[in-house]
């Protein structure tokens, strides 16, 4: 295990993508690396193209001619393959959680419990962060940050309290926004209502959802038929997004979309109730117990 990062429900999301020795994976979260050297290590001629868009988990990169390291979002993952010369995959793996590494060091911004900078930028040469968010959105942006990514159903109270916060300064670092959002905070409460303000803020900042939605409508191209998309959520806006996809085709279902999954999916389900980590994990990995697995398979 890298103390980047702690693979999340290694060996089920390992098992879940049936892998062939010869086979080739994408990891399209890199992080630490421990899912993808899990990986390489049932392959014999197979590849592992890995992505993610933080420099710094270059530093994780194996030493292995099977593996291909790409700096980008997965969101580019269609033409990313196609500029390796790749048409289709046997499997992909997508953990969608923030590496540890981001929490324990606070410099970018991503935990609350360090003073630090609004940042939260995954990919730093990105221009917007979540200071701008805090200091430049309207109330009605701000609104619905706050009500689609913390799922706080009336935010308008937060929104005036970062409003009046800014008329007067600007909104820089961790610690002056945990102090504007006191009023809001209770007793025994504070740290899971402080973890999904920030939360709503990073997936803002790296357009977290959009990314996500876009990178599964491309899955069906790029994955051969009986190849498998292996995922594994922290919140429930993710996972109701790869559910909805996986059972039936469509990221979002429309009126004209038929609920029931009589619709010709690309996928079909190969776990029907999500896997979620054991109690041993849980106590081993406390970052691990939001998380959920989901795995399809191409038909």
């Amino acid at each position: 295990m890298s103390p980047y990062h702690t693979p999340v429900l290694l060996e089920e999301s390992i098992a879940g993508l049936n892998i062939r020795p010869d086979g080739i994976y994408v990891d399209l979260t890199f992080g630490g690396g421990g899912h993808t050297r899990a990986i390489l290590s049932k392959l014999d001629k197979g590849r592992v193209i890995a992505f993610d868009q933080d420099e710094a988990c270059l530093d994780n990169a194996p030493d292995d001619k099977r593996f291909v390291f790409l700096q980008q979002n997965f969101r580019f993952l269609k033409n990313n393959l196609r500029y390796l010369g790749i048409q289709q995959v046997d499997g992909i793996l997508a953990d969608l959680g923030v590496s540890s590494h981001h929490f324990d060091y606070g410099e970018r911004g991503f935990s609350f419990r360090a003073d630090a900078e609004l940042d939260m930028r995954m990919n730093k040469r990105k221009r917007k962060t979540a200071e701008e968010v805090l200091n430049r959105y309207t109330a009605l942006k701000l609104e619905r940050v706050f009500r689609d990514y913390a799922e706080i159903r009336h935010p308008g109270r937060l929104v005036e309290l970062i409003l009046e916060a800014r008329e007067n300064r600007m909104i820089r670092t961790t610690s002056d926004l945990i102090e504007i959002l006191k009023p809001m905070t209770h007793r025994g409460k504070t740290n899971k209502f402080l973890a999904r303000i920030f939360q709503a803020l990073r997936i803002e900042v790296n357009e977290e959802i959009e990314a996500l939605k876009e990178m599964l409508e491309q899955t069906p191209e790029v994955t051969v038929r009986g190849g498998r998309l292996v995922v594994i959520s922290y919140h429930s806006l993710e996972d109701r997004i790869v559910k909805t996809f996986m059972k039936t085709g469509f990221v979002t279902l429309r009126e004209e979309d038929d609920p029931f999954g009589q619709n010709q999916t690309p996928f079909r389900m190969v776990n029907k109730k999500v896997i979620t980590p054991t109690p041993g994990e849980v106590a081993r990995n406390p970052r691990s117990r939001s998380a959920k697995l989901r795995i399809a398979e191409r038909i």
